[in-house]
C-alpha cells in the first residue's frame, strides 16, 4: 500500500498552515538599538582616568575616542584615539564617524604618568570653540566637568550658567547639556623660608571653615555620578551644584544604608524630578538670575 508523499514547503500554496509552522518554532529576532559613540576631551588626571574607566566599562558605548596630541596605542578594543591637529580648533575637521555623546574635562595631566602627557587637555578659554567642533562631530549630549576653588563659587552661579562662554555653549542647540560644578583641591604653594611656612600653616586652617558640602568629591564618586546621570538625563540644560555632588559622594552603590545615604541612581532620579526646586537645581535651559527678565 503506497503512502501519499507530504508536499514540500516550497510547493505549498501561499497561506497554507504548514508554512507558518517552522516560523512559529523560532522566537522572533528583535533588533537591538545601536549603541552611541563617545568622544572625550581631557581624559588626564585622576578624575579623567576614573570617568573614562567608568564609562568605557559600562558597555553602553559602541566605541570611545579620546583626544590626544600625538599618536599612541590604547590597548583596548573599544577605545580609540582622535589626533588633535596642531591648528586652531575652528580648523579641526569633523570625525569620520559621528559621536552621540561628548565629554569635556579640564584636569591637567599628571606629568609622572608618561602616557598622560600625550592626552590633549583643553583650557576653559577653549570651551566655546571645542563645543562648536563637537557639534560638527554630531554630538547631541554634552557633559562638561567645570572645576572651581572650594568655597569660592557664588551661590548665584552654583545652579545656573556662570559666564558668557557657557551661555554660548548652550546656545549651540545640543539636545542635552550637563554642567558638573566640581570643587578641586587647592594646590600646595611652594614655600621655602620659615616665615612663609608658618604663614602657610596658619592660612591652611581656613580650609576647616569651608562647609563640607563644598569640599572636593572623590573622583570615583564623581565618575559614578556622571555615569548615572547619562543613563537618565532628559533633554535640556542641567547644572549639578556642589551640594548635589557632595550628596553623591555620600551615596552608596548597593542601595539604602545607615543614615540618610541613598544609592546614586535614586539620588540622580530625585535630583532630576525636583530640578524645578531652587534648592536642588535650576530649571532646564535656565539662564543666570542677572539675565532673567522681570515678570510683568
Amino acid at each position: 500500500m503506497s503512502s501519499t508523499p507530504c508536499p514540500s514547503r516550497s510547493t505549498l500554496p501561499v497561506g497554507h498552515p504548514l508554512q507558518a509552522l517552522p516560523a512559529s518554532l523560532h522566537p522572533p529576532a528583535f533588533a537591538q538599538p545601536a549603541r552611541p559613540r563617545l568622544l572625550v576631551a581631557g581624559a588626564a588626571g585622576v578624575l579623567g582616568s576614573e570617568v573614562l574607566r567608568r564609562l568605557v566599562g559600562s558597555g553602553r558605548f559602541a566605541h570611545t575616542e579620546v583626544l590626544v596630541s600625538e599618536p599612541m596605542a590604547t590597548g583596548l578594543p573599544a577605545v580609540g584615539i582622535a589626533l588633535a591637529a596642531p591648528l586652531p580648533i575652528e580648523h579641526w575637521p569633523a570625525r569620520p564617524q559621528p559621536a552621540h555623546t561628548g565629554l569635556v574635562m579640564f584636569e591637567p595631566p599628571r606629568l609622572y604618568y608618561g602616557r598622560e602627557r600625550t592626552l590633549w587637555t583643553p583650557t576653559p578659554e577653549q570651551l566655546p570653540a571645542l563645543a562648536r567642533w563637537l557639534k560638527r562631530c554630531g554630538v547631541q549630549t554634552l557633559v562638561i566637568v567645570v572645576p572651581h576653588a572650594s568655597g569660592r563659587l557664588p551661590d548665584a552661579l552654583k545652579r545656573g550658567l556662570a559666564n558668557l562662554d557657557e551661555q554660548a555653549v548652550v546656545a549651540l542647540g545640543f539636545e542635552r547639556v550637563l554642567l558638573v560644578r566640581s570643587a578641586r583641591k587647592a594646590e600646595a604653594p611652594a614655600v621655602s623660608g620659615l616665615l612663609e611656612k608658618t604663614a602657610d600653616w596658619m592660612l591652611s586652617t581656613l580650609k576647616y571653615m569651608i562647609p563640607a558640602s563644598e569640599q572636593p568629591v572623590r573622583p570615583s564618586k564623581l565618575a559614578e555620578f556622571v555615569d548615572a546621570a547619562l543613563r537618565v538625563l532628559p533633554p535640556g540644560t542641567h547644572v549639578a551644584a556642589p551640594e548635589l555632588l557632595w550628596q553623591a559622594g555620600q551615596s552608596t552603590t548597593t542601595g539604602q544604608s545607615a543614615g540618610q545615604a541613598r544609592n546614586m541612581h535614586s539620588l540622580v532620579q530625585a535630583w532630576l524630578a525636583g530640578r524645578h526646586n531652587p534648592t536642588q537645581n535650576s530649571a532646564p535651559d535656565s539662564t543666570p538670575p542677572l539675565h532673567r527678565s522681570s515678570p510683568d
